[in-house]
């Protein structure tokens, strides 16, 4: 079955290609283009643009003018809520189980050119530009990340991050924590300063990939440090009103879902954490997404300077979201909102005819659940470039909304989760299956709408319409059939690293990110990899 799948993807990409070059054939060109600009960051709660109870927590006015010149989608997703397999979902608009992208490690091919830069690029005439963190080809993140990854249905839970913490930086006048990212963003402008000085009207992708507000590394946790520091100076700190923080209540470690127990664990998050460590965690982060906002803001300000404000879409969104303590965890990597949920806001040249009867531009909330494979088609729509067959999302446009499903999917198949996670997202209803569904591992079912904190798992009770839901799900994906795909690479993965390594084997695992758990007892945990590597 999986040769089949590969062969299928193969001839996939070769009919891609054959369509690319004929003449009058899905790229076939209509009238008009617009620039488009996109920023794609990293981390960022895709909750904090959607209003309600998330509205003052923390100042980002650069967004809000974003959404005022455009579209918010208030539930869009991540479609596999890591790095790599979510930008190779929003690159390809092509989901996790046709392209294989299972982790930080594999993601798409090198050899890939079908993303929608090189599309625009090819048949649309794009002056393409890519700055900053694209992050979407396999090979890429540390031997301990994919290892992670490949080891997670052994029976161990070894710590593989250090314990989530914040650090205060500079002070009332540090703006620039992340200087990176802020490289990046001075190039974006310098980019758009030169396009307006040389006067060219050929049109132009800019797109920009910020590393914020991922946190940092934390170096004192050794020499393969995992990312669980949340920086930030006094400056940003000022923009978060920790009075307005909210932190769902955590459920005793034993009550908990048993692949969350899993996911707290290695996260290190399974010990005692006061309540202001927590108010900590968050702040910071928060403060992070200020400072997010304000990359933002400089280049939309500059898009404003130098003349392109009438022909230019600007795309705002992250690849996944960040938990920041809520469920006991950090990090992505978990189907909950705070993981899972994304910002999306596409604002509009000015030159559009999105106005109401005031002359004033309409603002517009999307409910519609929507997710990144939706970014490709819509930007076929905008260059005037029919939607390629292939794809897997559906355009954002608002006059193209109602065509979207009612529906979204994500997959998550990574590092510090011990089963392959399936979600839909369908109205108010957010259902999560794992492996091979509720038979093998309790599936979750929420209602969004009345239990927004996701505690009260309507599954438990409510065995009808878990049951419609996941029959639902089954018929978007056989998800048995990939998680079966997703524990055979993970073995053959492994088992090939292992012997590429000969006999700096067992130096080489036992100093990985897990390092502190693994040398507790080395014979037993090798132990267990054994049996799993050799069991049927």
């Amino acid at each position: 079955m999986h040769i089949v799948k590969k062969l299928v993807f193969f001839i996939l990409i070769i009919s891609i290609n054959h369509h690319e070059r004929a003449a009058g054939a899905q790229f076939e060109t209509k009238n008009g283009h617009s620039n488009i600009v996109v920023i794609v960051c990293d981390s960022m709660d895709g909750r904090l643009v959607t209003g309600g109870r998330y509205e003052g927590v923390v100042k980002l006015p650069n967004i809000r003018a974003l959404s005022k010149s455009g579209v918010t989608y208030l539930n869009a997703y991540s479609n596999n809520p890591i790095c790599a397999p979510s930008r190779s979902a929003l690159w390809s608009g092509l989901h996790t189980h046709i392209t294989d992208s299972w982790n930080n490690y594999k993601a798409l091919p090198d050899d890939f050119n079908m993303t929608w830069a090189d599309v625009l690029s090819r048949q649309a005439g794009y002056d393409v530009k890519i700055l900053g963190k694209t992050d979407f080809k396999s090979g890429a993140h540390t031997v301990s990340n994919r290892v992670e990854a490949w080891t997670r249905n052994v029976k161990f839970a070894l710590r593989q991050e250090a314990r989530p913490t914040v650090e205060l930086t500079g002070n009332k006048s540090t703006i620039k924590v992340n200087v990176k990212d802020w490289k990046n963003v001075k190039n974006a402008v310098e980019f758009l300063q030169n396009k307006s000085l040389e006067g060219s009207h050929n049109t132009f992708l800019l797109y920009v990939g910020l590393n914020m507000p991922h946190p940092y590394s934390t170096e004192s946790s050794g020499e393969n440090p995992g990312a669980s520091t949340f920086k930030t100076s006094p400056y940003w700190l000022d923009k978060v009103s920790t009075g307005d923080i909210h932190i769902p209540q955590w459920l005793p470690l034993n009550q908990m879902h048993p692949v969350d127990i899993y996911s707290t664990i290695v996260k290190n998050c399974s010990s005692q954490f006061s309540q202001q460590e927590l108010i900590d965690i968050k702040s910071y982060f928060y403060a992070m997404c200020a400072e997010t906002d304000a990359m933002v803001g400089e280049i939309f300000d500059a898009i404003n300077k130098y003349g392109f404000t009438e022909s230019t879409y600007v795309v705002f969104t992250s690849d996944h979201g960040e938990l920041a303590m809520e469920h006991r965890q950090f990090y992505k990597m978990s189907m909950y909102e705070g993981s899972s949920h994304v910002p999306l806001v596409i604002a509009f040249p000015k030159n559009t005819e999105r106005k109401n009867t005031k002359n004033e531009y309409k603002v517009q909330f999307i409910n519609t659940p929507v997710s990144l494979v939706d970014i490709y088609p819509t930007f076929m729509d905008i260059a005037n470039l029919h939607k390629p067959i292939y794809l897997n999302g559906s355009s954002l446009l608002p006059e193209m909304i109602h065509e979207h499903p009612d529906w979204i999917l994500s997959q998550y198949h990574g590092c510090n989760v011990n089963a392959s996670s399936y979600m839909l997202r369908k109205g108010p209803w957010k259902y999560i299956a794992y492996d091979y569904g509720p038979e093998y591992i309790d599936s979750m079912l929420f209602n969004l709408e009345d239990d927004p904190d996701e505690l009260n798992d309507l599954g438990k009770t409510d065995h009808e319409l878990l049951k419609q839901f996941d029959e639902f799900l089954r018929k978007q994906i056989d998800y048995n059939a990939v998680t079966n795909r997703v524990k055979l690479y993970n073995k053959r993965s492994f088992s090939n690293w292992r012997k590429s390594l000969g006999s700096k084997y067992a130096d080489t695992i036992s100093n990985l990110r897990w390092w502190m758990d693994w040398k507790k007892d080395p014979e037993q945990n090798q132990a267990a990899i054994d049996k799993w590597l050799f069991e049927l």
